[in-house]
């Protein structure tokens, strides 16, 4: 939910592997009510995957908010002491089947594990306890489950931008971004930064 722009070099660079060309429209499911059991069970096995290191596990992204279209992709928030120190968090979580693409010191030490495959594809987001980002991504999320106006803006805008061709699903989310702070404005939700 940054409100910077990724360039292509940007994006290669966030990658611990070569990011995927996407060069297609984005897929967009209706709701899912099965989306937030979906959740429970993946934080559960975080939860049981790392103890005491988990500060804050939240279900975040378009599939948390009912009603709302969205990539068929399980966005979850985790909060840790420091993202920067992976030894403490990412082999546990490797060995329950994530993988570790996404790097982003620069980015409040921003990381993304993935789950290959599977059920439904997960991005699980590690973000540093405190950051400006968390109460952003929970702001909006609790805006959009709370004011349908702005989840119907928001729905419109996503599938308007879903029917373009992206050379990445990054150039897609970058596009939203002017909607989104219209939004996390009425929330009262301050600019995040880096």
């Amino acid at each position: 939910m940054s409100e910077q722009t990724m360039s292509d070099e940007d994006i290669a660079r966030a990658h611990v592997t070569p990011p995927t060309l996407h060069n297609a429209p984005v897929h967009l499911a209706d709701y899912d009510p099965a989306w937030p059991a979906r959740y429970e069970r993946l934080a559960a096995g975080i939860r049981r995957a790392l103890g005491g290191v988990v500060l804050r596990l939240e279900h975040v992204g378009s599939t948390s908010v009912p009603g709302l279209c969205a990539k068929p992709i399980l966005d979850i928030l985790l909060t840790v002491a420091d993202p920067a120190d992976e030894a403490a968090y990412v082999p546990p979580l490797e060995a329950v089947g994530y993988v570790l693409h996404i790097r982003e010191p620069d980015w409040y030490e921003h990381r993304v594990l993935k789950v290959p495959g599977g059920e439904m594809p997960v991005h699980l987001h590690v973000l540093p306890d405190g950051c400006l980002e968390v109460p952003r991504m929970l702001g909006f999320r609790d805006r959009l489950r709370q004011h349908d106006e702005d989840r119907d803006l928001y729905a419109r805008t996503k599938r308007d931008l879903a029917r373009r061709t992206w050379k990445y699903v990054q150039n897609y989310a970058d596009a939203k971004g002017e909607v989104v702070e219209s939004i996390l404005a009425r929330a009262g939700v301050l600019p995040g930064g880096g």
